[in-house]
């Protein structure tokens, strides 16, 4: 097993969460992360953050491994919250230069940004790290068959959706094998300012960029050289199975959702 899971790696277990139909675990997701916009208040983010603990527990994944997987996400989510503190308006304001300022609604505004951003990477990395691409994929192909009648091409976008979930753990890999490659050669990616940093990340992403096309037409090929009819009808090796563990999960996402809307309206 890695030291770190990163969206779209699956770690091979067989806790409660592993062992949930997929669909379950889908719809869970989905909903989860709907209801975390509901949350406007101290309560209600306390208690979905304790769902989600008590979800990563059911994971039997350790809260380390999930934290080196969302760590290389921090750029992104700390950058968005600060153009959040800096650029918002509303309130009493505690400091300001010029166009940018500091105020209460910023401040508010930030911190609620910050915890859907963790939130809900955290439940997608859960999802992804409890259920294989292929498992994902099929829940996916069930929920969108009513589409089919209006003519959506169902089999090719969930076919998209499981190729990019299926190589994004091998495009982070890359990334590290292209990094470690840059730094032999003496170059330091950790040094300066956010400006330097950015630059520096240019003779990775470039061959990165040439990899991941590479890949892609590879893969084409080798669909093509195997005769793959996108129209064709699809079969399933592993076939989806309903059990009683999973209408408990669905009876606890509903105890979730209640317990959520009665702190919004009491407290």
């Amino acid at each position: 097993m890695s030291n770190a899971i990163v969206f779209g790696s699956y770690v091979p277990g067989n806790s409660p969460l592993h062992r949930l139909d997929p669909r379950a675990k889908l719809f869970l997701c989905i909903t989860y992360v709907i209801l975390v916009f509901f949350a406007n208040g101290l309560a209600t983010c306390l208690w979905l953050i304790l769902a989600l603990l008590a979800t990563i527990i059911a994971s039997q994944v350790s809260f380390k491994m999930y934290w080196r997987g969302i760590r290389p996400l921090a750029w992104i989510i700390l950058l968005t919250v600060a153009f959040q503190v800096l650029f918002s308006t509303g309130g009493p304001v505690y400091w300001q230069w010029g166009f940018i300022s500091v105020t209460r609604d910023g401040l508010l505004n930030s911190l609620i940004i910050f915890f859907r951003f963790m939130v809900i990477i955290t439940a997608s990395t859960v999802l992804t790290a409890t259920t294989t691409t292929l498992r994902i994929a099929d829940a996916l192909t069930w929920f969108m068959q009513p589409l089919k009648v209006i003519k959506v091409p169902v089999n090719q976008i969930t076919l998209m959706i499981s190729i990019a979930l299926r190589f994004i753990p091998t495009i982070m890999n890359e990334a590290v094998k292209i990094a470690n490659a840059q730094r032999s050669r003496g170059m330091n990616l950790d040094e300066g300012n956010i400006v330097k940093r950015l630059m520096r990340m240019i003779p990775i992403l470039i061959p990165l960029f040439v990899d991941s096309f590479k890949r892609a037409e590879e893969l084409a090929t080798a669909m093509e050289a195997r005769g793959y009819d996108p129209e064709a009808p699809r079969t399933h090796y592993r076939q989806l199975d309903w059990h009683g563990r999973d209408t408990v999960s669905m009876v606890a996402l509903l105890v979730v959702a209640v317990v959520l809307f009665g702190l919004r309206i009491f407290i």
